[in-house]
């Protein structure tokens, strides 16, 4: 078999691409985290994520996240192709600042948990999860 001009740069870009997207994604997180804190510096302790160490169907994975005294929790999947999963904002009549919820994920990945205190400081807490069948596209 051989191959035209074109189809050799056809595989060539695709490789490229192929290689290139795991640290688009990685560094798509970084920047969402960047803006939700300004870049602040984040404390290892103040807040408390709970997800499974393995799921066995990345389709509905149970999370949950705790934060006294936070304003805000933002949840990430850092390995989906839409890193986003969830921000949650507490009021001043929050009886508690915990939320818990089931999240999808493309296959075995960190998720991120980044809370906004009340003072203006931000507490970082991450877990990787490993998915076992299923997921969006694993």
């Amino acid at each position: 078999m051989q191959l035209t001009r074109r189809e050799t740069m056809a595989l060539g870009l695709g490789a490229a691409i192929i290689t290139v997207l795991p640290f688009r994604a990685n560094a798509a997180t970084e920047d969402l985290i960047a803006e939700f804190t300004g870049g602040a510096d984040m404390a290892e302790t103040g807040i408390t994520l709970t997800a499974p160490e393995i799921a066995e169907n990345g389709n509905t994975v149970p999370i949950e996240v705790d934060a006294a005294g936070a304003s805000a929790i933002m949840v990430l999947a850092a390995g989906n192709p839409t890193p986003p999963v969830a921000t949650f904002n507490f009021g001043p009549l929050a009886a508690e600042q915990r939320a818990a919820t089931r999240v999808r994920l493309a296959g075995t990945q960190d998720v991120i948990a980044i809370a906004k205190m009340e003072d203006g400081s931000f507490a970082r807490a991450s877990k990787t999860v490993k998915v076992t069948i299923g997921g969006c596209g694993g």
